[in-house]
């Protein structure tokens, strides 16, 4: 691989959420262009290790320095001097922050910082210590990179970055893998039962995706002829499903933990629903959108201007619990709607989502940060 650039990546965690799906589609892009070393702030939340492809180089070293603790001058050295080894440092989210202080302190290879949300401690309010903290590290990147309008304005006006630092890049997915039919026996446990409606979300089981605020919806809707399935995994499980049993509806609510692969099993779902208090530009709403799904959201980050027109009057107030209910039982009611919406969703998805349109403005960035313009072109 004589010539491949040499990548850092620094990841709050590598557990597969949307930002690390993304990570992992430009490393298989790339392919041998480049050789990837990542760093993990939670070294055991590697699970997005397995979805690399075998051919890429790729090294999780065990004694690289740490991505956490408090930031003091000789740790922050440590670290800006290991990644002096590398052509191009990618820094992922608050929990990878210390290596933009790093670099801007003491130097280093270029480096591009990617903001993609927040967690539950700042999902209602943005801490200003963090903010301090971004504004002072900041103007140490070659870009920042965000995948939502609203985190563009976060960036400008909460960390007071220039607009020519800041740069939006739309998450993408490879939308015509969502076009087939689900496969059946995808989601374990799952056997279509005649006549219901299945009603899905895809999420980390943390307490910002407000599960429990869907299970309650749910319970509240007027057709029972329902069934709620939530796939995903996170410390949030246990108290999900103790919303499900005081509301009674344990018995119609599905939960198979991680499943890989969404475009082999999300089309199960009649209806995607999203009940978080924080989101900037969903992926898996995306991934729902291409399969042709209508969905049922909460008015929180770019989530409105994500789905078709027609799918707008069912983003709801994340207060309004029973707006939730009303806008599932709306779908429920109607299979000439959901299909209607859906479409309209796909549509969308196709023309305005596709992984390659991110793709190639991601290899453009990185190899503009490096001097090399075309290091990451992508063949035809």
């Amino acid at each position: 691989m004589a010539g491949a650039a040499r990548i850092l990546h620094c990841h709050s965690t590598f557990s597969l959420g949307g930002k690390e799906a993304r990570a992992v589609r430009l490393m298989n892009a790339f392919g041998d262009a480049a050789v990837h070393t990542v760093l993990s702030a939670m070294p055991d939340r590697l699970r997005a290790r397995a979805a690399i492809d075998r051919g890429i180089a790729v090294d999780f070293p065990a004694d690289a320095p740490s991505l956490t603790g408090r930031p003091t001058p000789g740790r922050l050295r440590r670290l800006a001097r290991y990644m002096r080894g590398f052509d191009l440092v990618l820094t992922y989210n608050w929990g990878a922050f210390d290596a933009v202080m790093a670099r801007r302190l003491f130097g280093g290879p270029p480096l591009i910082h990617h903001e993609d949300g927040f967690n539950e401690d700042e999902a209602k309010k943005l801490k200003p210590a963090r903010n301090l903290y971004r504004r002072l590290g900041l103007p140490a990147v070659y870009r920042l990179v965000v995948p939502s309008e609203r985190l563009e304005d976060v960036a400008v006006w909460d960390w007071v970055q220039p607009h020519a630092r800041v740069l939006r890049i739309p998450n993408g997915i490879p939308v015509d893998r969502f076009r087939k039919a689900p496969e059946p026996g995808a989601i374990p446990g799952f056997e279509r039962r005649s006549g219901e409606v299945v009603i899905g979300t895809v999420a980390g089981l943390r307490a910002v995706k407000n599960l429990p605020r869907l299970v309650r919806a749910f319970a509240g809707m007027t057709h029972k002829a329902a069934r709620l399935v939530i796939v995903g995994e996170g410390p949030e499980s246990e108290a999900i499903a103790a919303e499900a049993r005081a509301e009674g509806v344990a018995d119609r609510v599905l939960m198979p933990g991680f499943l890989a692969d969404p475009a082999r099993w999300i089309g199960h779902f009649d209806i995607f629903a999203l009940s978080s208090d924080s989101e900037q530009f969903p992926i898996s709403l995306v991934e729902a959108m291409a399969a042709a799904r209508p969905a049922v959201a909460t008015l929180v980050g770019d989530v409105p201007h994500m789905v078709a027109e027609d799918n707008k009057p069912l983003i709801v107030d994340p207060a309004d619990e029973d707006a939730f209910s009303a806008a599932l039982d709306t779908l429920a009611d109607r299979h000439d709607l959901r299909r209607a919406i859906g479409l309209a969703n796909a549509e969308k998805a196709r023309s305005r989502y596709d992984e390659a349109a991110m793709i190639s403005a991601y290899a453009q960035l990185y190899g503009a940060a490096i001097g090399r313009p075309g290091a990451f072109t992508i063949p035809a």
